[in-house]
């Protein structure tokens, strides 16, 4: 099992920067592949990014340039650095893990946090 939990989501004004992070417990964190997936009211759900344990990093479209995807195996936390936040980034932003290999499907994570609000103002 691995527990996640996310901080770091509020209100932002279009333009500004938002770093989430999530804090992984349970099983040894180093080996799951991390992502980040968000989801605004009446959408699916998003693959946003993820990151491997060695560090390769994947994005969606919609955010490449803007977003950056890290991870501190020793203290096992994942961040999201967000800049140049649009309005449309306005979503419930969840941290997943999974053990199998890279995947931009929700369907292949295994463990979800609760996640958190960010809200970007025009």
């Amino acid at each position: 099992q691995v527990q996640l939990v996310e901080s770091g989501g509020g209100l932002v004004q279009a333009g500004d920067s938002l770093r989430l992070s999530c804090a992984a417990s349970g099983r040894t964190f180093s080996s799951n592949i991390m992502g980040w997936f968000r989801q605004a009211p009446g959408k699916e759900r998003e693959f946003v990014a993820a990151i491997t344990w060695i560090g390769s990093t994947f994005y969606g479209d919609s955010v490449k340039g803007r977003f950056t995807i890290s991870r501190d195996n020793a203290k096992n936390t994942v961040h999201l650095q967000m800049s140049s936040l649009k309005p449309e980034d306005t979503a419930v932003y969840y941290c997943a893990a999974t053990h199998r290999g890279y995947s931009a499907r929700s369907y292949s994570y295994d463990y979800w946090g609760q996640g958190t609000q960010v809200t970007v103002s025009s």
